[in-house]
């Protein structure tokens, strides 16, 4: 906050200026949890990093086991919580709702509904009774079999289908374009949808209609999504006790009346420690490969599916189009996501959770998430430059190695360090040979003395709280787990629909009114029918 916008200049170095007054106004307002740290050498920085995503073998998360599909889940839940600077989100009349609602760290779905079906600009999002959202469809493919070679609607995100690139015409319309840099959270944006339009068609039976049903609709979609991810998403990655503390007690540090905080009714902030630090924690769940359909398996006919190729079938990072560059945003190819990659989300998540055991997944099985530790997959040295607004720019390299990013993202904002918030929090911090040995995750064999005692001296947060995972077996602990929980509450208390301001509230949409999982929606979403939780079929 103040310090104007933060960007890359055309050789990949930081920049910034001051904002234009439509940023100001809609500026996402960050803040400081604690300290300014001691920035870390660049030399730190990418040995580092290359230690981190060194091609070695990773362990699977483990006791319970957790679906890969949270690790996607946690990565819209990330859109969510930040500022979208695309094109909807820029430009147009500001209203108060923008100002106080969609422009604020909330969880409250902006990145699906955009600023409503009114707004100018953001009605392209939705059909045309202005209530339900868009939706898409695929592009035919004779590749494997003629199951494939149909066009399927309701299985893709709606896509602009015009322009003069190929990346034009393939841009989804959604307000948050960040959706569709991977298959996978492009997947789970589409299921998003597909809950959205499930409940409008639910509550247009008791008489609604109009405006009063798109707007009681969102209300149910979005208590519904804090409920899930309150009771099913934060147990799964964050100390179940620390998680509990925080929505029992409340908070105890970020933003919490009696500590020199207003309380609930000022704007909430985001703090640097959750977004450029803690809540980076997915980039250690990702696999270099996935089970996705009947066709892409270990076992299928093409193969398992790669994690390039998750970023091959998107519109933002990739273009369709296999073994192409997918930095150049011209690529010709199909508009839409061929028919063959569909996901099959009974491998993305368990649905015998749920007690739907016909839903088991076929062929070479179901995913889970890698254990959130100090490594992260080897793949991910090299991301596509979509995923970072860099296409059309000569990007070094380094620059491409995720680890690096957040490292560096974190060095750009003088974050403080694992010690410093463990200090905050009143906990005990790592010890050096902790930090330096681990358990089980990242070996630092690599690095100098040198480079390890500056490591020791002043820990980067990302790396911190991810050592930290390790010791409290692949769950964030005390500074990193209070973190996310304590944002997540603070985020729930500023939606304009809160399950924390209506503690009374209880899901509808689930079996009973105390439960409701990423599985429940899901089945609700797609009327409980696997042939369409899984429309190829095995």
């Amino acid at each position: 906050m103040g310090e104007g916008v933060l960007e890359f200049d055309g050789r990949g170095e930081p920049t910034a200026r001051r904002p234009l007054t439509v940023e100001e106004l809609r500026r996402f307002r960050f803040s400081r949890l604690g300290p300014e740290g001691v920035q870390t050498p660049e030399d730190v920085r990418i040995a580092l990093a290359e230690a981190m995503t060194a091609d070695v073998p990773q362990p699977d998360s483990t006791a319970p086991a957790m679906p890969a599909g949270f690790t996607y889940l946690g990565q819209f839940v990330d859109h969510d919580l930040t500022m979208d600077r695309t094109e909807s989100q820029l430009g147009g009349d500001v209203n108060l709702d923008d100002l106080v609602q969609g422009r604020s760290p909330a969880l409250d779905l902006d990145s699906v509904y955009g600023r409503g079906p009114l707004d100018p600009i953001d009605r392209v999002f939705y059909a045309a009774d202005q209530v339900k959202l868009k939706i898409g469809t695929t592009s035919a493919t004779p590749v494997p079999d003629a199951g494939t070679d149909v066009p399927l609607e309701g299985f893709d995100l709606p896509r602009a289908g015009s322009g003069t690139t190929g990346a034009d015409r393939r841009r989804a319309l959604i307000p948050d374009l960040r959706n569709d840099e991977n298959l996978v959270v492009a997947q789970t944006h589409l299921a998003f949808i597909r809950f959205h339009n499930r409940v409008v068609d639910e509550l247009a039976l008791t008489g609604l209609s109009g405006q009063r049903l798109h707007r009681a609709a969102r209300a149910q979609v979005v208590r519904h999504y804090q409920w899930m991810l309150r009771h099913d998403h934060l147990p799964r990655i964050v100390d179940p006790a620390i998680v509990d503390d925080v929505f029992t007690n409340g908070r105890r540090f970020f933003e919490a009346t009696g500590r020199g905080y207003p309380g609930a009714a000022q704007p909430a902030t985001m703090p640097l420690e959750f977004s450029v630090a803690a809540y980076r924690l997915g980039h250690s769940m990702i696999r270099s490969n996935y089970q996705w359909n009947r066709v892409f398996n270990s076992e299928g006919p093409l193969g398992i599916a790669t994690l390039l190729l998750l970023f091959t079938f998107s519109g933002t990072s990739g273009n369709f189009v296999p073994g192409s560059d997918l930095d150049d945003p011209t690529v010709q190819g199909p508009d839409t996501l061929p028919t063959n990659w569909i996901a099959d989300f009974r491998r993305l998540y368990d649905f015998t959770e749920a007690g739907r055991p016909d839903l088991v997944p076929g062929t070479g099985g179901g995913n889970v998430t890698k254990l959130i530790d100090t490594l992260l997959v080897n793949p991910l040295t090299a991301l596509p430059a979509g995923t970072f607004e860099g296409r059309g720019r000569d990007v070094p390299p380094i620059h491409r190695n995720l680890a690096f990013r957040n490292l560096t993202r974190a060095n750009m904002v003088k974050l403080a360090s694992g010690q410093q918030m463990a200090a905050l929090f009143e906990v005990e911090p790592l010890t050096a040979e902790q930090i330096v040995t681990g358990n089980g995750g990242v070996l630092l064999d690599s690095l100098t003395e040198q480079q390890r005692a500056a490591l020791v001296e002043a820990t980067p947060l990302w790396f911190y709280v991810l050592r930290e995972a390790e010791f409290g077996g692949g769950l964030l602990g005390p500074v990193g787990g209070r973190i996310v929980a304590e944002v997540f509450h603070r985020s729930m208390e500023a939606s304009r629909w809160s399950i924390v301001r209506e503690p009374y509230w209880r899901p509808s949409f689930g079996p009973d009114q105390t439960t409701f999982r990423m599985t429940d929606l899901l089945l609700f979403a797609f009327e409980g029918k696997a042939d369409l939780l899984n429309p190829l079929g095995d």
